[in-house]
């Protein structure tokens, strides 16, 4: 048990830097983590002989390690957002009989990860590996409404940055902001035609355990069909908190 305690310790001390944006003074570690100085000073040796922190003495602060950055990319190329996401999606399109998809957020862009359609369902332009402007898509809005509103805003400086399709879309950070609020208040996100004439589609945010949204979940449906939209929404509210809570986010 000394041992895992230890472990969890270790972890905390990587997680506390990986949530602040520069390196951190020994002190401030232990008094934010309520541990003993002495033993953030002992965790601290073993991480960086490890490669997980790095020391800085000139400043007399400690930081992530190179380590870490190594496992990230191996995090990367695991490809594990669509492993544990795929089943996922799977039931989402057998519980709504509708086209599912999962994207990130890249840029000023959405980036299709997962594309699962339905029998009989359309054909839709968010295929695997297809980009499309985040603020005309229902994930991008979901990803984008989760985001800090200054991140939102470096990410659209100007209304060069924006981009309508058949004269639809916001033009301006202001409608945007608009845009994001209307989401938030309704707890996902909406897009009706804006992609795909006669085609509208949901989507709920996935939140990592920062709160940060890493991807989005959304379901679309023909405009001329009867549907229950409070069902489709529920179905890709429960499929987001499930990937949510298998990257260890919160629901």
């Amino acid at each position: 048990m000394a041992n895992a305690t230890a472990a969890a310790h270790g972890l905390d001390v990587l997680t506390l830097l990986a949530r602040h944006g520069e390196p951190l003074p020994a002190a401030t570690i232990a008094r934010e983590l309520g541990l003993p100085r002495s033993s953030v000073y002992h965790l601290l040796a073993v991480l960086t002989s490890r490669g997980f922190v790095r020391h800085l003495p000139e400043e007399r602060r400690y930081g992530l390690g190179v380590a870490v950055y190594e496992l990230g990319s191996a995090y990367q190329r695991q490809a594990p957002l669509q492993r544990v996401a795929r089943r996922v999606m799977d039931r989402l399109v057998d519980d709504t009989r509708l086209n599912a998809h999962l994207a990130v957020l890249h840029g000023r862009d959405v980036l299709y990860v997962i594309e699962q359609r339905a029998p009989g369902g359309p054909h839709l332009v968010s295929d695997v590996g297809v980009r499309l402007p985040a603020s005309l898509t229902a994930t991008g809005l979901a990803m984008l409404a989760a985001l800090p509103a200054a991140q939102v805003r470096a990410l659209y400086p100007g209304r060069e940055a924006f981009v309508q399709r058949a004269g639809r879309g916001p033009t301006s950070l202001l409608a945007l902001r608009r845009e994001l609020q209307d989401t938030r208040a309704r707890g996902y996100a909406l897009e009706d035609g804006l992609v795909t004439p006669g085609l509208a589609s949901v989507a709920v945010a996935v939140l990592d355990h920062n709160d940060y949204p890493v991807a989005a979940v959304a379901a679309t449906y023909p405009v001329d069909r009867v549907f229950e939209v409070g069902v489709v929404v529920g179905s890709v509210r429960t499929a987001a908190a499930e990937v949510t809570r298998r990257i260890r986010g919160r629901r």
